[in-house]
C-alpha cells in the first residue's frame, strides 16, 4: 500500500467527520424525533445507524456504476447534487407535515378544567386533555412506525458528495480493495459521527425541562426538520 492510498485512507476519514458535523440533516432530525417520539435510546440508536448505512450504501452504489460504466466524475456529482435537492425538499415538506400536525396535537391537547359538585355541595375541578385519554392506540401504533421509515427513505436519497471523487481514485488505479477500504473508512466514520452525536444529544434533552412547551414537542420537531430542509436548499449547508 503506497503512501498515495495512506493519504487517501485519512482523507476519507477526515471528509466523513467534517461533512457530518457540518451537515446538521446527518443528526438534528434523529435527536428531535427521539424527543417527540420518546424512543427509547436503543431504537433511537438502531434508526440513526440504519439511516447512515442507507445514506452512504445509495452513493455507494451510484458510485459502483459510474465505475463500471465509465461515467465522469462530475456527471456523476452532478447527479449527486439532484438528489441532494430532492432529500432537501423532501425534509421540508416532511418538517411542514408534522409542524402543522404538531400544532393541531397541541391544539386538542390543551388542558382544560372540569368542575365536579359533590353531594354536600363540595365543588372542585381537575385537568385533562382528551387528546391523551381518547387516543387510539393503534393509530399511535402506527404514526411510530411510519416515521422511521419516512426518515429513512429521505436518507436514502439523500447524497454524500465527497464520497464519489474519494472512490474515482482506487478505481482509476484499478485497486478496488482501495475501493472498498475508502468506501468502509468513510462510511464508518460518518456514521460513528452521527450516532455520537445523536445519542449524546438525545441523552442530554430528555434532562430538559419542557414544562407547559411539553405538548408542544411534536410541533417543535417538525419546526426543526422544516428549518433543517430549508437550510439545504437555501445556504448549502
Amino acid at each position: 500500500m503506497g503512501n498515495g492510498f495512506i493519504a487517501l485512507y485519512v482523507t476519507a476519514a477526515t471528509i466523513g467527520f467534517m461533512h457530518t458535523i457540518f451537515g446538521p440533516d446527518h443528526y438534528l432530525p434523529f435527536i428531535v424525533m427521539a424527543k417527540a417520539r420518546k424512543w427509547p435510546m436503543l431504537k433511537t440508536a438502531v434508526v440513526t445507524f440504519l439511516c447512515g448505512i442507507g445514506h452512504i450504501m445509495s452513493s455507494v452504489v451510484l458510485g459502483f456504476i459510474g465505475i463500471i460504466l465509465g461515467i465522469e466524475v462530475m456527471k456523476l456529482q452532478a447527479l449527486e447534487s439532484f438528489r441532494g435537492n430532492i432529500a432537501g425538499w423532501l425534509l421540508v415538506i416532511f418538517g411542514f407535515t408534522y409542524l402543522v400536525w404538531g400544532l393541531h396535537r397541541a391544539w386538542k391537547n390543551k388542558p382544560h378544567a372540569h368542575p365536579h359538585i359533590h353531594i354536600d355541595h363540595a365543588t372542585h375541578t381537575h385537568d385533562h386533555s382528551h387528546a391523551d385519554e381518547h387516543a387510539h392506540v393503534h393509530e399511535s401504533e402506527t404514526k411510530a412506525n411510519i416515521t422511521p421509515w419516512v426518515l429513512f427513505t429521505i436518507f436514502v436519497f439523500g447524497p454524500c458528495e465527497p464520497l464519489i471523487p474519494l472512490l474515482m481514485y482506487p478505481a482509476a488505479k484499478n485497486s478496488m480493495t482501495g475501493v472498498f477500504w475508502v468506501t468502509a473508512i468513510f462510511g464508518f466514520v460518518t456514521i460513528a459521527t452521527m450516532s455520537t452525536i445523536v445519542m449524546v444529544s438525545a441523552l442530554g434533552i430528555r434532562f430538559i425541562p419542557m414544562g407547559k412547551l411539553e405538548r408542544y414537542t411534536h410541533a417543535l420537531a417538525g419546526g426543526s426538520i422544516l428549518l433543517c430542509g430549508l437550510a439545504i436548499q437555501f445556504l448549502g449547508l
